[in-house]
């Protein structure tokens, strides 16, 4: 769908500059979603990864972060490869949904209500990011950090329209329950992409 070079925004690597390729195509579809536009993927062009890759090593990334959408619908063999093979460090955010074809360095799950995810999404997962948009949300991250690899970072991140209501519950879970951490879009609070 889109693809640019920024700071990310939020979870672990929040303030990490980052190459962002998003990913069109979605099959799980969050009534919240902040890029509804992604979810329909024949309505973007096809982009040939090598042009891709010139931009992205362009850029002088060390760090690329492949979203959606959903970008796990697809297998990122081929750009995972890549990446890799440029220096590249790959992370992937995505809600879990299907099985990961394609080897990167930081798996970024971020379950929703809407479809469960799959058993791997679990064992892989390095950040584990909750979306508070509604009080019982809290209850539902505690389900899924009790499944995720003992490692995991935890995280739980307001939704974007409903921060003012939720920020306040969020930071007293936090602090109440710290093994979790706050996740704020920052980047929304920079207006950057």
């Amino acid at each position: 769908m889109e693809h640019f070079y920024t700071i990310q925004g939020e979870g672990f690597h929040s303030g990490r500059a980052a190459y962002f390729v998003r990913l069109a195509g979605c099959d799980v579809g969050c009534v919240w979603c902040d890029v509804k536009e992604s979810w329909d993927a024949g309505s973007h062009p096809v982009v040939k990864l090598d042009a891709l890759m010139k931009e992205i090593i362009a850029t002088k990334a060390d760090f690329c972060v492949i979203t959606g959408g959903e970008p796990a619908l697809y297998d990122l063999t081929g750009i995972c490869s890549l990446l890799k093979r440029n220096g590249i460090e790959t992370a992937i955010e995505t809600s879990g949904t299907a099985p990961l074809a394609g080897d990167v360095d930081w798996y970024c799950f971020s379950p929703k209500k809407f479809k469960a995810p799959v058993e791997e999404a679990y064992y892989k997962a390095n950040e584990l990011k909750v979306v508070i948009n509604h009080p019982s949300d809290f209850s539902w991250a505690e389900e899924h950090a009790v499944k995720v690899n003992a490692s995991c970072k935890l995280y739980l991140q307001p939704e974007w329209s409903k921060q003012e209501r939720f920020l306040p519950q969020i930071i007293a879970y936090v602090k109440e329950n710290p093994k979790w951490s706050l996740s704020l879009q920052t980047h929304k609070f920079m207006n950057i992409p």
